[in-house]
């Protein structure tokens, strides 16, 4: 039984890339599962939730089971906190953005990530940290490769190795949402029985990260197929911003569902 899922963020409408990756989910599982990553509250909307449930329905996609909402989720998230801090894994850390980047300019030289400059882990040893203050949690990522040791990933078949160290010290939550994404998604893919990840090649690198919380936290390891990108003339990413090629957009235009196929070649 293969399980997949389509997970996109309620914070606008499905555009032509969402369509896209929930027709390859969709037709690479046995099960389809729905997952609202509404996690950011202040960007989310009901209004959004009810257009993604119109537009699947358009496009001839259902869902199995109950769709799972991240805002609901809190008590979860935080049980997967307290393990990774029992195990010594996180720190506080009070840093500003503006903080981090004169501290990566004073160094001179950074590690980069996929994302850009890693962290500087200038939080990571404080003594007596003031909690009291707004702060985010965080990874520490190289405690956490050698606790977990060595691992892998399979992505279209091909066993590929981790490299727990490629995104530093993550956020694992921040003060104003319960968790950041990559911890969100691990444990609530191990939830739902998630078997196979069908997501965007963008995500691939995010495959490392979320490789070893999975370790971690004792969850079970699915497998990874990652898929081309769906570009605009310009060669970028549709954006949620990209109104004329929302769904709705198309089929206030009157395209058809074998329309949206035939554009996205499938």
């Amino acid at each position: 039984m293969i399980v997949t899922r389509f997970a996109p963020s309620p914070t606008g409408l499905l555009h032509l890339g969402h369509a896209f990756a929930a027709f390859v989910a969709h037709e690479a599982g046995d099960d389809f599962l729905l997952r609202m990553e509404d996690l950011d509250q202040g960007r989310s909307r009901d209004a959004f939730i009810e257009a993604i449930y119109r537009d699947l329905k358009w496009l001839g996609l259902s869902w199995d089971g109950p769709v799972l909402r991240q805002s609901r989720r809190g008590a979860a998230y935080q049980a997967a906190l307290d393990r990774l801090s029992a195990m010594g894994l996180t720190y506080p850390c009070f840093c500003t953005r503006k903080e981090i980047a004169e501290e990566i300019a004073r160094a001179g030289e950074a590690q980069h990530g996929p994302d850009g400059p890693l962290y500087p882990g200038t939080c990571r040893h404080l003594e007596n940290p003031p909690l009291d203050r707004p702060h985010v949690l965080r990874l520490d990522a190289a405690g956490a490769a050698a606790q977990a040791g060595p691992l892998s990933f399979t992505e279209h078949g091909e066993v590929q190795t981790v490299e727990p160290l490629r995104f530093g010290d993550i956020v694992l939550a921040r003060k104003d949402l319960p968790a950041a994404y990559h911890l969100a998604v691990v444990v609530d893919d191990a939830f739902q029985g998630v078997t196979l990840v069908t997501r965007g090649e963008d995500l691939l690198p995010a495959t490392h990260v979320q490789r070893l919380l999975q370790a971690l936290l004792g969850l079970p390891e699915p497998a990874y197929a990652h898929h081309r990108l769906i570009l605009d003339e310009q060669g970028r990413k549709f954006s949620k911003r990209d109104q004329a090629v929302t769904l709705a957009a198309l089929r206030d235009a009157g395209a058809t569902p074998g329309d949206i196929r035939a554009r996205l070649g499938l």
